[in-house]
């Protein structure tokens, strides 16, 4: 998995490639974990690139939305792959976290 960090002031996109499981989830909380504690709190996850993910992943989301939250920002995922849109249904989380079809709505929904 690789994560790739674009500015977008003052909206952060994380770009996510590779499957987000549990060898990679830890990887990915750390990296969405080092962006709010830079002061970062409006975070997107690009997703587009993911084409996998498992409980562990799903966990990595749901912490980065909690602390993105405390911190007065917000989290939001991207141009998610129909599989992993499927899989964040039946858990629940598109009721938690807003999913746009792409990254560059997501990044305009911070600024209405």
């Amino acid at each position: 998995m690789e994560v790739t960090v674009i500015t977008q002031a003052p909206v952060t996109v994380l770009a996510i490639q590779g499957s987000v499981d549990g060898l990679t989830a830890e990887s990915l909380t750390q990296a969405l974990a080092a962006q709010l504690d830079g002061g970062h709190s409006q975070l997107v996850a690009d997703l587009s690139g993911v084409s996998y993910i498992s409980s562990a992943g799903l966990r990595s989301l749901l912490i980065t939305l909690k602390s993105a939250r405390a911190k007065n920002g917000d989290f939001r995922l991207a141009a998610v792959q129909p599989s992993v849109l499927n899989v964040l249904s039946m858990a629940g989380f598109t009721k938690l976290i807003k999913v746009f079809d792409s990254t560059t709505l997501a990044v305009e929904s911070f600024s209405t």
